[in-house]
């Protein structure tokens, strides 16, 4: 596979063309460019990330990047693309509750995230039962600290704390949450262009794995 380092404008400009122009006729003229620009860059992009975070993590990581075309069949959008680049790397032989690692960019913006988007049944019940217990305080203050420092931290998707649960427990947003995820934002450009982009995101995890050593911890 092909080294990388960086998106090219060319990519980011795909992507804005794309947004504008989503429909079939239009990719199919526009193939070449997509292959070149987006579909081999972000593959090299997700293995070289893989594995610089298998060094930092020391655990082995796989990835998915996200399929061009989109599943539109019970969709009300009809839009046949993504007009962006969408990748998540997480450890071999994790489970459906371990935390994976975000990459997501479009023609304006960028983030860079970690943590799990939804624990399934029993992984929340044990995340909450951990957030009312013991471990609460520690976590509690993973997130605090990661949102001083300019984090952007995902919203809690209830309105009231679950039933069994104080309605007015210290860390009521957290027990009001089914996943828990941090992000840093950037600007598309030139943050997705400028040379060195994986030790970049690299950088920008290293400052995330607080949560992932905390989510990888007794969820």
């Amino acid at each position: 596979m092909a080294s990388f380092d960086s998106f090219s404008p060319g990519a980011l400009r795909f992507l804005a063309d794309l947004s504008e122009n989503n429909e079939k006729a239009w990719f199919e003229a526009h193939r070449a460019a997509y292959e070149a620009e987006i579909k081999g860059p972000s593959r090299a992009f997700a293995a070289a990330l893989a594995d610089t975070l298998e060094t930092m993590t020391g655990r082995a990581h796989g990835y998915k990047v996200l399929r061009i075309h989109r599943d539109i069949r019970f969709s009300k959008d009809k839009r046949p693309y993504n007009a962006y680049i969408r990748i998540s790397i997480a450890p071999f032989q994790g489970g459906a509750n371990d935390p994976a690692w975000f990459f997501g960019v479009d023609p304006v913006a960028l983030s860079l995230g970690c943590g799990v988007f939804q624990f399934d049944k029993t992984g929340l019940l044990a995340f909450r039962d951990r957030v009312a217990g013991d471990g609460g305080a520690a976590l509690d203050q993973t997130v605090t600290g990661l949102e001083a420092t300019g984090h952007r931290i995902s919203p809690p998707e209830l309105k009231r704390v679950p039933s069994g649960y104080d309605k007015d427990h210290p860390r009521a947003a957290l027990l009001r949450r089914k996943g828990l995820t941090a992000w840093a934002d950037h600007p598309a450009t030139p943050f997705a262009t400028a040379p060195g982009l994986v030790p970049r995101v690299r950088e920008a995890f290293e400052r995330l794995q607080p949560l992932f050593a905390a989510l990888s911890d007794g969820t």
